[in-house]
């Protein structure tokens, strides 16, 4: 189930905060911090963090929209001015390893938002890539089709949301898509 209103601002400084607290990193590690950090604040305060979608890859849950942006960071896809704030932050060396060039922006990133991505650097900094991936290959992953979408709701669930905070991502979801004339 795809969303919209990707937030490339919070993208972008919630990458660099994760780079300036572990280093240079590969994408795998990024996305799965990333992935844990947003099932974990969509599990526990009803949103994403970047409201992205998540793609069920072969190595488990990917950002769709952020993958696409480093694919124009390291030359896969044309550049685009609007995206060059981004692009300038972010250096790709050997295909998949990531660094900073700049520090985030905090005023981009809420509380709830910094605790989620603290928790799972914690949680996952160590991993290896198998084991990321492995841990990464849970319900909402196991209910998507391979390179498709997965569903926020699967996420959250996979999170821990109960069914009050389902309810809630539901009508919040409603909301979200309603047209003011």
């Amino acid at each position: 189930m795809k969303k919209t209103n990707f937030n490339i601002e919070k993208a972008k400084a919630s990458v660099l905060f994760i780079i300036n607290n572990i280093g240079e990193t590969d994408l795998l590690k990024i996305f799965k911090i990333l992935y844990f950090a947003e099932r974990n604040h969509l599990a526990k305060y009803g949103r994403f963090i970047l409201n992205d979608d998540y793609v069920a890859m072969k190595n488990g849950p990917v950002p769709s929209k952020l993958y696409d942006l480093f694919k124009i960071v390291r030359g896969d896809l044309p550049k685009q001015e609007s995206y060059n704030d981004f692009v300038n932050a972010f250096e790709v060396k050997d295909r998949y390893i990531v660094s900073a060039l700049e520090k985030p922006d905090f005023d981009e990133l809420s509380k709830s938002n910094i605790v989620c991505i603290e928790d799972a650097i914690r949680d996952n900094y160590s991993l290896t890539f198998e084991e990321l991936s492995s841990k990464s290959h849970q319900y909402a992953w196991n209910n998507a089709n391979r390179d498709d979408y997965m569903n926020f709701l699967d996420i959250a669930t996979e999170g821990g949301a109960n069914e009050e905070m389902i309810k809630y991502i539901i009508e919040n979801k409603e909301n979200s898509q309603l047209v003011v004339a």
